[in-house]
C-alpha cells in the first residue's frame, strides 16, 4: 500500500512537470516601452494563432509595459522577461553588461534588430490655435508643450534631445542653445513618467497645446480620438526614434522557451507584422512595405541621435545624471 502511495506520488509530481515544461516551452513573456502597447495588442492573437496552426500547441504571450529604462532596470533587477522590445540601444546594452542579453544581440537579427522605426513629432489640437509649426515654437511665450520625462522615459530623451539637434543647428553659441532650451523646458507644466501617460495628460486630461512624442503616438492618438480634435505636425528637424529587440537568453535558457522567443522576434521582420506596424504608425524596415504606406509617413529631415550626441552612455552621463545639463537647465529657469 505504501509502495502504491509512493508510486502515485511521483507520478503526480512528474505529471506536475511535464505539464510545468509543456506550458514553458509555449509561453514567453515579453516587456516594453509603453508605447508600443497598441501594436502588440493587434499583432500577438495574429502571431499566436499563426503559431498554433504551426505547431499545434497554444502559446501565451505575457507582456509587461512601462517607461523604457523603468523597463530595462525592472528587467536587470529580476522580471523574468524572454523578450524585451525598446527604443534605446544603451537600455538592451544594460541588460548585456548584466549578462541577461547576448553581446552580439544586434547581430543576431536583420537591420542591427530594428524591426521598425519612428520619428519625434508633434500633436496639438484641431485647427492648430497655436500655429504651432517648429521648435522654436514651442519656446514662445504662452505655449504648453507637454512630452515625457527624459530621466525616465526614453521617449521623453527623444523629445529633449531632438529639441537640443535642432537648437545646435540654428544658434551658434552654447549660450544661445541652452536659452532656447530653458525657455521651451520652462514651458512644460507637468512631465509624466512615460510616453503613454504624457499623451494621456494631452489628449484627456486637456492639458498642453503641443504633446512632443513617436509619430506612432500621434498618428494613433489623432487616428483613435478623432481627426477633427488633433493633427498631426511634422517639425523642420527632428531624431529618428528606432525600435530595437533582443532575447534575454539567461532567461530563456532557464525557462527553455529559447526557439519559442528567438521564433516570435524573426516574425517581426516578416510581412505580417510589418504592416501591422505600419497600421500602428511604426515605420517597417521593409521598404516595400513603407511604400505602400506612404500616404501615412511624409519625408522627414532626421537625424540619429547617436551620431550628434555620441552614444548613449556619454548622453546619459552628459545630460540625464542626476546634476546633468538637463537638470541644470530645467532647474535654472
Amino acid at each position: 500500500m505504501k509502495k502504491s502511495a509512493k508510486t502515485t506520488k511521483w507520478r503526480i509530481l512528474l505529471a506536475s512537470l511535464i505539464s510545468f515544461s509543456a506550458v514553458a516551452d509555449d509561453s514567453i513573456l515579453v516587456v516594453s516601452y509603453d508605447v508600443i502597447r497598441d501594436y502588440y495588442k493587434q499583432y500577438n492573437p495574429l502571431y499566436i494563432q499563426a503559431y498554433q496552426q504551426q505547431h499545434q500547441a497554444r502559446l501565451n504571450i505575457a507582456q509587461s509595459f512601462g517607461g523604457a529604462s523603468k523597463q530595462a532596470i525592472a528587467v536587470r533587477n529580476g522580471l523574468p522577461a524572454d523578450v524585451v522590445t525598446l527604443n534605446q540601444q544603451n537600455d538592451v546594452d544594460l541588460l548585456a553588461e548584466s549578462g541577461l542579453v547576448a553581446p552580439d544581440w544586434q547581430q543576431r537579427y536583420p537591420n542591427q534588430a530594428i524591426p521598425f522605426s519612428s520619428v519625434t513629432v508633434f500633436l496639438v489640437r484641431k485647427g492648430n490655435p497655436k500655429q504651432i509649426h517648429d521648435w522654436n515654437d514651442l519656446a514662445q511665450q504662452g505655449v504648453s508643450v507637454i512630452f515625457a520625462n527624459p530621466k525616465t522615459s526614453g521617449n521623453g530623451r527623444y523629445a529633449y534631445l531632438s529639441a537640443l539637434g535642432y537648437a545646435k543647428q540654428q544658434y551658434h553659441t552654447e549660450t544661445q542653445v541652452h536659452d532656447f532650451m530653458r525657455k521651451l523646458l520652462k514651458n512644460i507644466p507637468i512631465f509624466d513618467a512615460g510616453a503613454r501617460a504624457a499623451s494621456i495628460t494631452f489628449t484627456q486630461r486637456q492639458i498642453g497645446d503641443v504633446l512632443v512624442t513617436p509619430e506612432n503616438e500621434a498618428g494613433l492618438a489623432a487616428h483613435a480620438l478623432g481627426a477633427d480634435q488633433f493633427e498631426v505636425v511634422y517639425p523642420s528637424y527632428s531624431a529618428s526614434v528606432d525600435v530595437f529587440v533582443a532575447e534575454v537568453t539567461k532567461n530563456t535558457t532557464r525557462h527553455k522557451n529559447s526557439q519559442t522567443a528567438q521564433d516570435f522576434i524573426a516574425s517581426l521582420w516578416q510581412d505580417t507584422a510589418q504592416r501591422v506596424a505600419a497600421e500602428n504608425y511604426f515605420r517597417p524596415s521593409n521598404p516595400t512595405i513603407l511604400s505602400e504606406y506612404q500616404v501615412r509617413f511624409p519625408s522627414v529631415k532626421t537625424f540619429n541621435i547617436n551620431q550628434v550626441f555620441g552614444d548613449w552612455a556619454t548622453i546619459n552621463q552628459q545630460h540625464f545624471a542626476d546634476g546633468a545639463l538637463f537638470d541644470q537647465l530645467y532647474l535654472s529657469q
